[in-house]
């Protein structure tokens, strides 16, 4: 070891913001660190320290699959000359306690992390390590590629001297390949990782003669390699990508268009790279993916109109807006460039509103309240857009079952008529009394009974009626104002301007200069 080497750290957190926000408190580098490794419990910090031969291990507590604990006794048998630093919440002192017994060097606790702090036992660790100096701090300390590929990754602007750079980068143009597997079974072991990056390496070497390469880590399940080649073996090197795609199950590739500024390494792999990848969730039976081959059009789609659906929900008109709500997001699922989250959002939004609606109009909604988070967990956990599909279609299925056994009641049956009546007389001058005559009904009775099973008065549901379809006619621009007023049921223009105002929060001609200029 020699005097003035970087002192290696893998961070062990489940959280990921956790993990972020430590590489971020300080300039590592900078300090006399480097971050070699990131894993998410203990069983993965085990298989990086074969990798990574770290100094210092920085790891949680509270983990899942193997806790600090377990990992700090492991490391301690296993390797005895790797120190480390216990990172805890204030509750959890017990466990601390336990760790030391193992022989941590300190902890410290996550609501008080500060640079400062964290420096401190950093420092702390190293001195533990025998024949280990820090580095003095110096603000022109020269990066290796590896740490400037990192830095850059993670979002830092990287000084570098251009000549020193074109000697370990000797060839004009650069491009990012990255290898995704997320849909692997084995895609979160270590050991599979390495075997994959492996072959990626050594295809590359094989086959391009001219061309140097370095991996880096993207994510959890997500390798990158920056590979440095002459623009004219750009060929050679989407042939050999496609061979190594066809070669191997379950894992999906990007490969980026070339660019010659190494520092745009970090905008590249954000806005081209990880994009790349993430398209392989709308297009699951596709496992390559460069910008030339992606559909030129991407189909446009309109917001989902939730009033609308809302509208038509309690007006049960069930059918017509499960099939507005199918036909939206098959449209919305070819649509490869939403983020995926937002995506999923939408699934988990659209879940959530039903079964509020649902349990407003006093449908029992007892199985659906039970059923909901998992349908919120599986949507989260879905690897295609397909596979959302599919849920949200077995959800609608049981919300139609919970529907369907509440209207095969007496009283909902007589509400799904007079509802059913008002929908289609709606422009006839209709009163209560003519509804109470037509279903036999007494006036006074039918007054309670409307309110009672419908969450809204007779006048009420008749204007919203009527008001509704009046916008649908507004914005055909065939008729005045004065004659829709007139089309749908009032006979009385002023009348219908102030219930329109009322329901919609604008005059009829505001409302319709307000659409026609979206």
């Amino acid at each position: 070891m020699t005097a003035f080497e970087l002192c290696r750290v893998i961070i062990v957190d489940d959280e990921t913001l956790i993990r972020q926000g430590i590489m971020h408190y300080i300039n590592w580098e900078q300090e006399g660190f480097v971050i070699v490794g990131e894993a998410s419990n203990g069983q993965e910090a085990l298989e990086l320290i074969e990798v990574t031969n770290p100094h210092i291990i920085m790891t949680d507590i509270v983990m899942p699959i193997m806790d600090g604990e377990e990992l700090t006794r492991i490391v301690k048998e296993r390797y005895p000359h790797i120190e480390i630093i216990i990172l805890s919440s204030f509750g959890e002192f017990d466990y601390v306690r336990s760790t030391f017994q193992s022989g941590v060097v300190d902890y410290i606790l996550k609501p008080k992390l500060d640079a400062i702090g964290l420096l401190r036992v950093l420092k702390t660790a190293a001195d533990r390590i025998p024949s280990f100096k820090i580095r003095e701090k110096d603000s022109d300390i020269q990066l290796s590629i590896e740490q400037m590929i990192n830095k850059l990754i993670s979002g830092y602007k990287v000084k570098y001297d251009s000549e020193s750079l074109s000697i370990a980068l000797p060839y004009s143009h650069y491009c990012l390949f990255g290898v995704d597997l997320r849909n692997h079974p084995s895609g979160d072991t270590g050991e599979f990782q390495t075997r994959i990056k492996a072959k990626v390496e050594e295809a590359i070497s094989v086959n391009l003669s001219r061309a140097v390469h370095h991996s880096f880590p993207i994510d959890k399940n997500i390798i990158g390699f920056l590979i440095n080649v002459s623009k004219n073996d750009m060929d050679e090197l989407i042939k050999v990508a496609n061979q190594f795609v066809v070669s191997e199950q379950n894992i999906g590739c990007a490969l980026t268009d070339v660019f010659t500024d190494f520092s745009e390494l970090g905008n590249i792999n954000k806005k081209s790279l990880l994009k790349l990848l993430d398209y392989q969730f709308y297009f699951p039976n596709v496992h390559f993916f460069m910008k030339q081959d992606l559909p030129e059009l991407i189909p446009k789609y309109e917001n989902f109109n939730l009033d609308w659906f809302t509208s038509e929900f309690k007006r049960k008109h069930f059918d017509l807006a499960f099939q507005y709500l199918q036909d939206h997001v098959t449209k919305l699922s070819t649509c490869y460039t939403i983020d995926i989250y937002e995506y999923k959002a939408f699934f988990g939004n659209i879940i959530f509103n039903i079964t509020i609606l649902l349990g407003n109009m006093e449908f029992d909604t007892k199985e659906l309240e039970n059923t909901k988070y998992s349908y919120f967990k599986s949507i989260d956990e879905v690897r295609s857009a397909g596979e959302a599909v599919v849920l949200l279609a077995s959800f609608i299925e049981e919300a139609n079952k919970c529907i369907f056994t509440i209207q095969n009641e007496p009283h909902n049956q007589n509400m799904k008529n007079l509802l059913e009546y008002i929908t289609i007389h709606y422009p006839e001058p209709l009163t209560l009394t003519n509804l109470a005559k037509h279903f036999h009904f007494n006036p006074s009775y039918l007054s309670s009974y409307f309110s009672t099973h419908n969450k809204e008065g007779f006048i009420e549901y008749l204007n919203k009626i009527r008001i509704e379809e009046a916008t649908k006619l507004l914005m055909k621009d065939s008729a005045s104002i004065s004659e829709i007023s007139g089309m749908v049921g009032y006979s009385d223009h002023s009348y219908f301007c102030k219930v329109f105002k009322k329901i919609k929060g604008l005059s009829p001609s505001q409302y319709k200069r307000k659409q026609k200029s979206r």
